[in-house]
């Protein structure tokens, strides 16, 4: 039997909302697969969330640029909050998404060793944690080039989307932008959804429909309902139009002719652990020293 770590549990229990036994049995019975703890978990109708938003974690901004038929988007992180508004931090930010857009790096890495404002952009980065006293860095950014109609709407600095369409007005471009901002689809449409995805969900719907002991084409209908749901809820074309008052209209009704390409969204912080501070046993700490 795999040795099951108390993190994994952990990881486990804030993923689903289920209780520690439960979470230790599924990976005991997974073989300490994470993934297959959670699918083994759903089929027993435990997860309390199927998909969690991924926790938030780090400070900073997203920034953008548009330079013509070139969009881009970036995610500059900072420790705290505090440094995200420092106005020199922003500064380099929108520096760092214009130079982006302009020279085109391969990667962070390329991008930084470009030049910003006459200097290195790592030479600049480091001078500026000198000089704010916090770890600031270059996480990620997504480059658009020879985009048709491309939108780029940003909620405040901490959610980012870009859009790009073949047909429609800025209007339109906006309000595509703004409902992925909200809704944050993981695909474009049911043809994007990866294959071991689309097996994946469909294997768990039939086997909690086995459950029910319902003959096999009940089954059949049920699990094909499921998978109605599964795409109108993560494929952005499939979505209820969140602007839509009687929630009826799904996106791909307001595109009159036009054509969704790529679209991509950026949340601040998403998928970095974020260290738990316990201030009460920092103080004790220092009391004793």
């Amino acid at each position: 039997m795999a040795t099951i770590s108390a993190s994994a549990v952990k990881d486990l229990r804030e993923k689903t909302g289920v209780g520690m036994m439960e979470a230790k049995k599924a990976l005991e019975e997974a073989g300490g697969d994470f993934e297959k703890a959670v699918d083994i978990l759903r089929k027993k109708g435990l997860s309390a969330a199927a998909k969690k938003a991924t926790r938030v974690a780090s400070e900073g901004m997203i920034a953008s640029a548009v330079q013509g038929p070139v969009g881009v988007l970036i995610e500059v992180n900072s420790e705290t909050d505090f440094v995200a508004k420092n106005p020199e931090f922003q500064q380099f930010a929108k520096g760092l998404a214009e130079l982006t857009a302009a020279k085109a790096p391969a990667d962070v890495s390329a991008l930084s060793q470009l030049t910003l404002d006459n200097e290195n952009v790592e030479a600049r980065r480091n001078s500026l944690v000198q000089k704010i006293g916090e770890n600031i860095s270059i996480r990620r950014f997504v480059r658009y080039d020879n985009a048709g109609n491309l939108a780029i709407y940003l909620h405040g600095t901490r959610i980012g989307v870009m859009v790009d369409l073949a047909g429609g007005d800025e209007q339109l471009g906006r309000d595509i932008a703004m409902h992925i901002a909200a809704a944050n689809p993981p695909y474009l449409s049911r043809e994007t959804v990866p294959a071991d995805s689309v097996s994946r969900e469909r294997a768990i719907y039939e086997d909690q429909a086995k459950q029910t002991g319902k003959p096999a084409a009940v089954i059949s209908k049920i699990v094909d309902g499921k998978m109605e749901k599964f795409y109108s809820d993560n494929c952005l074309v499939e979505q209820i139009y969140i602007k839509d008052p009687e929630g009826k209209q799904k996106v791909k009704n307001i595109l009159k002719g036009a054509e969704i390409k790529r679209f991509v969204r950026f949340q601040l912080g998403e998928g970095i652990e974020k260290k738990k501070e316990d201030f009460a046993a920092e103080v004790a700490a220092q009391l004793k020293q």
